[in-house]
């Protein structure tokens, strides 16, 4: 059992990854919303600079995509996270090193309108080499706008 301190330290080392230290997600203005193991999500709100669809004032397809898509990395990393419980704090996080997108498919399946977003993942399958993600991106109103899978390599 790993002690709250260590777990607190370790969760929140990952938040920062994530939030801090990825320049484009700060670009995106993307937030780790939550870091359950199952089923991490990740928040952001609307702003010109993400907007595809003039008119219709929608979210632009490639960042419905790079959300969905970092999303999967971060369910992957979590799942990945799991495998490694007993592992000194250092090893589970050099891990971290290792990650990139294998393969990505994005459904959409409406335009993506909205205040707030929020991309939910869980993972499919982690295997030793390879995780499997689904991830889920709805607006403030629950409407599901897009879904996408990943595949990512995890050593």
């Amino acid at each position: 059992m790993v002690p709250t301190e260590e777990k607190a330290e370790w969760l929140e080392r990952i938040r920062d990854i994530f939030d801090n230290k990825i320049p484009f997600n700060k670009v995106l203005g993307l937030k780790v919303h939550s870091l359950d193991m199952e089923r991490p999500k990740i928040r952001f709100a609307m702003h010109d600079a993400l907007v595809g669809n003039y008119i219709r004032g929608s979210l632009h397809g490639g960042v419905i995509s790079a959300v969905i898509d970092v999303t999967g990395g971060l369910s992957a990393f979590m799942g990945l996270q799991k495998k490694l419980a007993g592992e000194p704090l250092d090893i589970k996080l050099e891990k971290f090193r290792k990650l990139g997108t294998i393969d990505l498919r994005i459904d959409y399946l409406r335009p993506g309108v909205g205040k707030m977003f929020e991309a939910t993942g869980y993972v499919l399958r982690t295997g030793h080499k390879v995780a499997v993600t689904r991830i889920e991106l709805k607006n403030e109103t629950e409407q599901l706008i897009a879904v996408g899978t990943g595949a990512y390599v995890i050593a």
